[in-house]
């Protein structure tokens, strides 16, 4: 199918929330507010593994890497649902456009091979402890972490690259908070149903092979933990894989309903509303899911205090010793002056 005219879109015009706007300024203190504890929760986890030796595991790699994503994975998406709260009509520019749509899908992708790496991950911990060490080295958790990266960088950027190629020279209106695929392409002048079912099919294959390979993770690490004959044994290697499955049980269910649907183009406001949660409220989840129970997290943080408070001591004793030592010199020079 041909172009319907030959001017081609400059800029988009993001619609954000219709439904929303007579509450526009409550939900943009609600969203600026999880935004904020989203980059301070993940930035919290990024600090705690960084100084603490003692979480310089893969487990504590991968957790990492998963905070850095959900900062970043917000970060292309809330900055401007905020800015459609606040302003009557937000534009974004056609490159700025597909940059921010690429960024999402890419880090989007890349958190769901995160998951799956740390799946896989728990399996070796639980099912195989004595071989653990050897097949889960940090040498092999920065491969998977950078396998996990490029894997995702490489599939979006092939459906961008198509994406990229179509002309946009009817409306200009994006019926999204960002530039999502479903109501991007509906602005296409072409005919992009052959783009619609790749982007299907790429969605169905990373969702449902991370989604299968997980679920076998934990069938072998349940099956596992039924086998150990002590009740403390259990409930501890459960609890070291506890807020792994929440997390994923919590992101595959609101994927599964956004994106395994037979039409792209479907928006409504049960749709659009999972996308916003999944969007702001999983990334705030997460560090408080990954950490309130998280027992060697909390005494990491003990530790940092008592460095720090050791520090502090440490230099107060210097401070009260060099004052007695500069005082008993000056007792000294008082002395030899009285008795000349």
């Amino acid at each position: 199918m041909e172009p319907r005219n030959t001017s081609r879109v400059s800029e988009f015009i993001l619609l954000g929330i219709p439904f929303l706007y007579d509450l526009h300024r409550v939900f943009f203190v609600v969203a600026l507010f999880m935004y904020l504890v989203t980059i301070l929760g993940n930035g919290f986890i990024l600090i705690i593994v960084a100084i603490e030796p003692r979480l310089h595991t893969p487990m504590y790699i991968f957790l990492s890497n998963l905070a850095f994503l959900e900062i970043c994975y917000t970060s292309t998406g809330v900055p401007k649902l905020l800015q459609t709260f606040i302003q009557t009509k937000t534009t974004i520019c056609f490159h700025c456009c597909l940059t921010q749509g690429f960024l999402h899908n890419c880090l989007g992708s890349t958190e769901l091979f995160i998951l799956t790496a740390m799946a896989f991950d728990r399996y070796l911990a639980i099912c195989k402890p004595l071989q653990y060490p050897v097949m889960m080295s940090r040498h092999v958790c920065l491969q998977m972490t950078l396998a996990t990266w490029y894997a995702a960088f490489v599939i979006i950027f092939f459906i961008y690259l198509i994406i990229w190629r179509l002309p946009f020279c009817g409306s200009n209106v994006v019926d999204s908070y960002f530039c999502d695929l479903g109501p991007l392409l509906s602005l296409a002048c072409v005919d992009t149903r052959f783009v619609e079912s790749f982007i299907l099919l790429n969605a169905f294959v990373i969702i449902i092979m991370t989604l299968v390979l997980t679920i076998l993770s934990y069938v072998f690490i349940i099956a596992t933990i039924l086998r150990i004959p002590s009740a403390v044994g259990r409930k501890k290697a459960f609890s070291t894989c506890a807020s792994h499955l929440v997390v994923v049980s919590i992101l595959y269910g609101t994927l599964v309903f956004m994106f395994v649907r037979p039409n792209i183009h479907s928006s409504n406001r049960v749709t659009r509303t999972v996308a916003v949660l999944n969007t702001t409220l999983i990334p705030m989840l997460n560090p408080f899911i990954y950490t309130i129970r998280n027992a060697e997290v909390k005494r990491a943080v003990q530790n940092i205090i008592h460095k720090r408070k050791g520090i502090l001591n440490g230099d107060n004793d210097w401070y009260n010793s060099s004052r007695t030592l500069k005082g008993s010199r000056n007792m000294m020079k008082f002395r030899k002056w009285w008795h000349r």
